[in-house]
């Protein structure tokens, strides 16, 4: 995935209300910007944080600047803008990168399924082989050198655990692909120490069948692109 136009850099001054963060750019002008993440961005909103940030031509935002990327005092990359994840696994697949799901030349997003209203991120299919449902989580939390999912309670995230539990008990495939998207993140874990019902799902999950999938993509300021799995610690 490119960065297009290129990504700009500011120092992040705060975060605010979820979605705005103050930043000043090296002329000095402090604009807010946009930030696409829910979550807690623990370790990824520190003020004096380098902002790589795009800009969109549309006129209709009353911010125009998304926060993408955040380089820390630590020299770590991360991106923290979470609608990327799903772009990054959609282009994994069509270069066949994601090697457990390489079979699989159909797909489709946004696809309604389950018992609770939910919203499929990808449904994989392919003539002669089971029909596999996935769901993509960006990972950007990192504690004493272990990267976690989640960085805080997700009941959105338990809703989804407990539907890829039911696909997989009728039959078909049932996939929780973590994105991981911090350049310091080795490995990852569940964080018991932070949704203990999340955890006890995902333990559930994985003995119903739910296949779990860790990718690690690789980030700079011009591009970014999965390109490995690493190591699901459970």
């Amino acid at each position: 995935m490119q960065f297009t136009p290129p990504l700009k850099s500011a120092t992040l001054l705060k975060r605010y209300k979820r979605f705005l963060a103050d930043v000043v750019t090296p002329q000095g002008e402090v604009f807010t910007l946009h930030c696409a993440n829910t979550g807690a961005m623990t370790g990824c909103a520190t003020p004096g944080d380098t902002v790589w940030y795009s800009e969109s031509d549309n006129k209709q935002r009353k911010y125009p600047h998304s926060w993408e990327l955040t380089g820390t005092a630590d020299g770590d990359l991360i991106c923290v803008n979470t609608q990327r994840a799903n772009q990054l696994f959609r282009e994994a697949l069509r270069a066949r990168v994601i090697t457990e799901l390489s079979d699989y030349s159909h797909w489709q997003s946004e696809v309604k399924y389950g018992s609770e209203g939910s919203r499929i991120d990808f449904l994989l299919q392919q003539p002669q082989l089971a029909d596999c449902y996935v769901e993509v989580k960006s990972v950007t939390l990192l504690e004493n050198g272990q990267g976690y999912f989640p960085d805080t309670v997700t009941l959105r995230g338990q809703k989804h655990l407990r539907e890829l539990m039911a696909i997989a008990a009728a039959g078909q495939r049932a996939v929780l692909f973590f994105a991981v998207l911090h350049s310091g993140i080795e490995r990852i874990s569940v964080a018991r120490h932070l949704d203990p019902r999340y955890a006890a799902l995902l333990d559930q999950a994985i003995l119903a069948g739910v296949e779990i999938l860790v990718y690690k993509a690789s980030l700079t300021p011009a591009d970014a692109k999965i390109e490995f799995s690493i190591d699901f610690i459970q």
